[in-house]
Parts: structure tokens; sequence; C-alpha cells
């Protein structure tokens, strides 16, 4: 008896998925639990294991394909079986990308291309939306990418290049959010140095004696430190949502963790309500499973405000870091470098780390923010204070 491959609900707030790369074939023999396609959302790549053993009768969604949760990707069984009633059952919902998926050229019209088109023109970068179609109501179809090819012509670039990386998946999702986040938000930033002395000193106390793996990271004290005062400054962790500005009870903080094809955001939910060593636990564990790719989406949804350290680089003092919506605030925190500052009438040598805090100007204006920086860098300057 056939079975279906669906599109699987991988989080709670999961609508959506959109089909990656197909692991196997059809006509491929296929065994249960083993990975058969990825796909991905706006957040993550997880692979897709076969419910059961059989053979890939037939890949229903290509590559790049939209589909809703629960929606048919492909169908499972035995050679020659009959298959035609599960095809031939009305989807769940419409496809984006199945039959005549929509782009946007850059006047913002409609363009409307086949899957297999889609997928040649990638696969050898041309951008699709500079061929002019000659299927029906201009429709782009796999012979007009293919006269595209065989002219020589690459409508994204005729530049020599040395490879051509696919904008799709976790780098297209990341791209859209950032461009979506900057089209809406007018976005200001705040840039100050802190004296960090006091907080390197707490930190080498609290890890005297502690095994590598549990030590307690800047990021860490930072979490701790900003939970603490979005606590005294509740008009920071605040998200516009339509004609309302809402002051949110939980102060949930993201942490941005750098991958090799991107940048996911897992959250550590109630900061301000968890103790340093579970802040700290929770950080090391969503690092780990997020460069490993085994977050669950949930895990990276329902953040208050964003920390981005870009610090370990060693290259970056302040920068502007975009806002990660619908959140209202985000902190860049650079690298740390002696700087001679004056205490007390003299100069003196200090470790300086740079923070940059971008804000929505809609809800946040730029006294509030300033007070909220002021209150940050007092945490930090004065660290045993984030646990009063």
């Amino acid at each position: 008896m056939a079975t279906v491959i669906s599109m699987p609900k991988m989080g709670l707030s999961m609508k959506t998925g959109t089909v990656g790369k197909w692991l196997k074939n059809e006509g491929d023999a296929v065994k249960k639990g083993e990975a058969v396609v990825e796909v991905m959302t706006e957040k993550i790549t997880n692979k897709v294991e076969a419910p059961a053993d059989g053979i890939l009768l037939k890949i229903v969604a290509p590559k790049g394909t939209k589909l809703p949760v629960g929606a048919l990707m492909g169908v499972i069984g035995e050679p020659g079986e009959d298959i035609s009633a599960i095809l031939a059952a009305p989807p769940s919902a419409a496809a984006e990308g199945s039959a005549t998926p929509g782009s946007q050229t850059a006047a913002g019209q409609k363009v409307k291309i086949s899957p297999a088109a889609r997928k040649l023109a990638e696969e050898n970068g041309i951008d699709y939306t500079r061929i002019t179609g000659t299927g029906p109501e201009g429709r782009i179809t796999k012979e007009d990418v293919e006269k595209t090819i065989a002219e020589g012509v690459s409508a994204a670039d005729d530049r020599p290049t040395l490879e051509v990386i696919p904008y799709e998946g976790m780098r297209r999702a990341i791209g859209d959010n950032m461009a979506h986040s900057w089209s809406i938000a007018p976005k200001v930033t705040h840039h100050v140095s802190v004296d960090i002395s006091n907080l390197l000193a707490l930190r080498k106390t609290l890890n005297n004696g502690v095994k590598d793996k549990d030590k307690i990271s800047i990021t860490d004290l930072l979490v701790k430190a900003v939970a603490r005062a979005l606590e005294m400054k509740p008009n920071i962790n605040v998200t516009l949502d339509g004609d309302a500005i809402k002051v949110l009870q939980d102060i949930n903080i993201g942490v941005a963790v750098a991958l090799d094809d991107g940048l996911i955001v897992p959250v550590v939910r109630n900061a301000n309500k968890k103790s340093l060593a579970e802040v700290s636990k929770e950080v090391r564990d969503l690092a780990k499973r997020a460069r490993k790719n085994k977050l669950n989406p949930d895990e990276m949804g329902g953040g208050t405000f964003t920390i981005t350290n870009v610090g370990a680089y060693g290259s970056v003092d302040w920068f502007t870091p975009i806002i990660n919506q619908p959140e209202s605030a985000i902190l860049g925190v650079g690298r740390t470098v002696d700087k001679p500052v004056v205490v007390d009438g003299q100069i003196v040598v200090r470790p300086m780390m740079g923070l940059s805090l971008s804000f929505d100007h809609r809800v946040i204006d730029g006294a509030p923010a300033a007070e909220f920086l002021a209150v940050l860098l007092g945490l930090i300057e004065q660290p045993y204070k984030i646990f009063i």
C-alpha cells in the first residue's frame, strides 16, 4: 500500500515550509527512517525521513515548492503500484511554486515560471525575471531557459564568476527578513563604549575551578544584564501590533549564532527569571544544536530582544545591527580593546567594549533608548547589581 510523504509540522508556529533538495530520485529504494528530502522553514532546514520502506514512486513537489503543513510532497510504494488516486486527490491548500509560481521583477511585476524552468535557471545562474516567457499568459517554460543558456546569455550577469551560490533556503529567509525589517522600521543606532574590567573580574571569579565546558561566557553575563535592564526599562521590551504598542510581559532574549551558511537566533525564554548558571547552560545548548541544525522552530520564535556579538572576530568596534522583527530593539556587541580612559582624574588603561543599540523609532524614541543604555552600562560596570 502506498504511503505519502507530507510536509511535516516542525513547530507549533509552523504553517508552511519549502521543499529543499531531494536526497533520493524517483525509482530509488528507500527504507523507513531514511532521509529522503530536505524541508526549509524561514529559520532552519531539516531532513524528512521516509515513513515506510519501498520505492520513491513520485516526487510531487520539486525543490523550491512552498507548501502548507500536511501537503503532499511525494509517494512511496511498491514497483508498479497504482497511485493515481493519491495524485488526483485535491491538495490541502494551494502550493506556491508548484504550478505557476510567482516571482517579482525589479519593477514589482509578477513573473510566471514552471518549476522545471525555475530549477534549470537557478542551477545555471540565470535571472529568470529577465527572460521573456513564451508559454500561456507569458509563463516562462523550460524551453525558454534552455534557449537562454544555448545563446550564452546570463541575464544575471555576464562577468566571470568563481561560483554560483543559490539564493535560497536560510540565505533567502535571512535576506527577506532583513529587507522587510529595513523597509518598515525607521532604525536608529546609539553607539557607546563600556569599561568591562569588573565584568571580566566577576567572570574570572565565577569560573575559578570550573570545567571548561561549564564556564560562564561574556555573552551569558550580557544576557542577564540585558534582561535586568529590560526589567528596569520595560518601554524597550515592546512590539508594534497594528495600531497598538504592546509592552511585553515576558523577557525573551535572542542570541544570534553564526553558521557557515547564515545566521540563526535561538531564544532564551524568561531570561530575567533564570539564574546565570541556567542561562549559561541554555545558551550553550541552543548554540550547539543550532550549529548541528537540530533546533525546533519554536526555539527560535517569541523573542522580545536580540543580542548579536561579533566581538570574537576582533575587528569591529561598533556596527548597525538590523532589528529582528517583530522586536523593537537589538544590541550589537563589538570587540574589547584596551584603551586609555580618565578615572578619578587619572589616565588609566581599561578594557573597553563597543556596544551598538539599534531601535525602531516608531515605538522607541532616542531618549528612552539612551536611558536604557545608561542602565545597561551601569549594570555592566557594576555587575553585582545584575543579581540584586
